[in-house]
């Protein structure tokens, strides 16, 4: 399918499901313009790509039924511009250097911290030259995190 949309629009893919779920709320609290979907493993993941194309794909590398090295290597065949923030509780080099060879704009070891999700995000939306998205909502964003401590939930972890 064509991606037919001009709204940003972020895929993320984690089989846990508390996880992916407090990602994609925090993501659209923080980028109110983003289209944001979830999947559960690669294969709807892969599923979810082909339906909407999305710009920037958030995925952990170890899930059933379709990791996120073969899930990014189809999505990549389909989209070669598309841009991987990889997620992971293991930071074994062969994964990275597996997903090295894919392409990926950041590698965060779990627990996720937010304010290092949202910059890797803010990274992407830069450099897709995202217009509808400023930069300076993208800086508003990391000073806030900043500034804020105790409680602020970009501080804590997934």
């Amino acid at each position: 399918m064509e991606r037919s949309q001009s709204r940003l629009s972020i895929l993320v893919v984690d089989d846990c499901k508390d996880a992916c779920e407090t990602m994609g709320l925090v993501i659209a609290s923080k980028f109110p313009d983003v289209t944001v979907y979830k999947a559960s493993n690669g294969r709807i993941g892969l599923d979810l790509f082909k339906e909407h194309m999305p710009d920037i794909v958030i995925t952990d590398i170890n899930m059933p039924e379709m990791d996120g090295v073969q899930m990014a290597t189809k999505i990549k065949s389909m989209r070669s511009d598309a841009h991987f923030i990889v997620l992971t509780a293991n930071s074994d080099e062969e994964l990275l250097d597996k997903f090295g060879e894919i392409g990926y704009e950041d590698f965060i070891i779990k627990p996720v911290v937010f304010n290092r999700l949202l910059a890797a995000i803010g990274k992407c939306i830069a450099e897709l030259g995202q217009e509808s998205l400023s930069l300076i909502d993208t800086k508003r964003v990391l000073s806030h995190s900043k500034e804020t401590s105790g409680g602020d939930p970009l501080k804590q972890a997934v």
